[in-house]
C-alpha cells in the first residue's frame, strides 16, 4: 500500500476519532444525546473519514502540495503579516461568505449559489449540534413560557416559546430549505436551458446534487407539515424517508461535487502565494524580455513538473527551460516552427532574447471586450 494511502486513511481514522470524542464530550457523556439521532450521527462520521481521507490525498498531489506549503509560507512572512490578516478577512468576505468570483461571471448565477450554500450552511450550523448533543432546548420550571437553550451542557439563554426569536429558532430548518429548494431551481433553470452547461454536465457530478438536496428539503418541509397541520399523520413514514435522504447525502459527501465545498478555502492560499509573487523578483522572457510572472512561479512549476515526471528543458537555449518563455512567445514559436515545416525546414526555432531577426507577439484583437478580462489577466498581458 502506497505511504500517502496509509498516511490519508490514518488522518481519517484521527479525525474520526476526534469527533466521536467531542460528541461524547459535549452532550456530556451522552445524556443530553438522542438515540433517535444515532444513525445521521454515524454517517457524519463515515463522512468525516471520507473527507479527512480525501482531502488528505488531495494535499499529497505535488502542485497541491506546493500551492498550500508556498501558501502558508506566503501568509507568514515577515513583514506582512498583519496586512495578510486584513487581506485574508477581506477575501473571506468578499469570495466565501459573497461569492463575488461567480456573480462576476453570472449575476443569476451568483444568486443561485448563494441561496443554496446560505441555506446549508443554516441547516448544518442548526442540525449538526442538535445530532451530537451539543445543543438542546427545555422549559424553565419556574416559567413555562419560557425555554432555556443549552450549549454543550451549559445554559446559554431563555427566550418565550411564543415570541419571533422562538418562531425563528424553532423554524430555522424551514428557513434554511425554503432557500435551498429556490437555488436548486434556479441550477436547474440553468442545466435545462443553457447550451453551455448542458454541453458539459454529467449526471453525478450536476444533477445528483440538486436532486440529494431537494430531497432532504422536501422531505424536511413534509415533517413541519405533518406535525404543524396533519395531527402527525404519515410522520412515521416521512421520518424514515427524510432520515434516508440525509444519511445518502453524507455518505455521497465524500465522493461527490460537493467536496468542493472543502477545497474552496484553499484557494485562499493561493491569492497569498500570487500576492507574495507580485512583491517578489519578476521573472522576464527569456525571448522577447517582458516580465510575465514572478520568478518564484517558474521556479516552483519547473519543480513541480519534474516530480510528475514531465522534462521541458531545451538544451542548447538560451531560454533553458520552456517554463522561461512567456504564454504569447510560445504561441508565436509554434506558429514559426508550424510554417519553418511547412516550407520544409526542419531545423529547430530559437527562443533566446538575442534571436533579433523573430517577431515578437503582438495584440491583434483591439475590438471592444478584446484582451485582459481582469486586474489579474491585465498584469500578465503586454502587446
Amino acid at each position: 500500500m502506497p505511504v500517502e494511502v496509509t498516511r490519508a486513511a490514518l488522518r481519517g481514522l484521527i479525525a474520526t476519532l476526534l469527533l466521536a470524542l467531542a460528541i461524547a464530550l459535549g452532550s456530556r457523556k451522552l445524556a443530553h444525546f438522542d438515540a433517535a439521532l444515532v444513525a445521521y450521527t454515524f454517517a457524519v462520521l463515515f463522512a468525516t473519514f471520507g473527507l479527512t481521507y480525501r482531502y488528505a490525498m488531495w494535499l499529497s498531489r505535488p502542485p497541491t502540495a506546493l500551492y498550500w506549503r508556498r501558501g502558508w509560507q506566503a501568509f507568514f512572512r515577515r513583514g506582512a503579516r498583519l496586512r495578510n490578516v486584513r487581506s485574508w478577512l477581506l477575501r473571506i468576505g468578499r469570495d466565501v461568505l459573497a461569492n463575488r468570483f461567480i456573480l462576476q461571471r453570472d449575476r443569476l448565477r451568483g444568486i443561485t449559489h448563494l441561496l443554496i450554500m446560505w441555506g446549508c450552511a443554516l441547516a448544518v450550523a442548526i442540525t449538526f449540534p442538535l445530532v451530537f448533543g451539543w445543543l438542546h432546548f427545555r422549559p424553565v420550571p419556574a416559567d413555562l413560557e419560557l425555554y432555556e437553550a443549552v450549549v454543550f451542557g451549559f445554559p446559554a439563554f431563555r427566550f418565550p416559546h411564543q415570541s419571533v426569536v422562538g418562531f425563528l429558532l424553532f423554524h430555522g430548518l424551514v428557513w434554511a430549505s425554503f432557500l435551498v429548494i429556490a437555488g436548486v431551481m434556479l441550477a436547474m433553470r440553468r442545466r435545462m436551458r443553457e447550451e453551455s452547461a448542458g454541453a458539459v454536465q454529467r449526471f453525478a457530478e450536476d444533477f445528483m446534487p440538486l436532486f440529494l438536496l431537494f430531497a432532504v428539503s422536501v422531505t424536511g418541509l413534509m415533517l413541519t407539515a405533518s406535525y404543524t397541520w396533519m395531527k402527525g399523520y404519515g410522520f412515521t413514514f416521512v421520518s424514515i424517508l427524510h432520515a434516508v435522504t440525509v444519511i445518502a447525502t453524507f455518505i455521497w459527501l465524500p465522493f461527490g461535487k460537493f467536496f468542493h465545498i472543502f477545497q474552496r478555502p484553499a484557494q485562499l492560499g493561493v491569492g497569498f502565494y500570487k500576492d507574495s509573487g507580485r512583491d517578489g523578483e519578476r521573472a522576464h522572457c527569456r525571448r522577447c524580455g517582458h516580465a510575465f510572472t514572478s520568478r518564484m512561479h517558474v521556479l516552483d512549476l519547473i519543480e513541480v513538473e519534474r516530480q510528475l515526471g514531465y522534462r521541458y528543458e531545451l538544451p542548447g537555449s538560451e531560454a533553458e527551460h520552456y517554463q522561461w518563455v512567456c504564454p504569447p512567445c510560445r504561441r508565436t514559436t509554434f506558429g514559426i516552427a508550424q510554417g519553418l515545416a511547412w516550407r520544409g525546414h526542419r531545423g529547430g526555432v530559437p527562443l533566446g532574447s538575442g534571436a533579433g531577426s523573430l517577431p515578437t507577439p503582438r495584440y491583434a484583437n483591439p475590438g471592444l471586450a478584446q484582451g485582459p478580462l481582469g486586474d489579474e489577466d491585465g498584469e500578465n498581458f503586454h502587446p
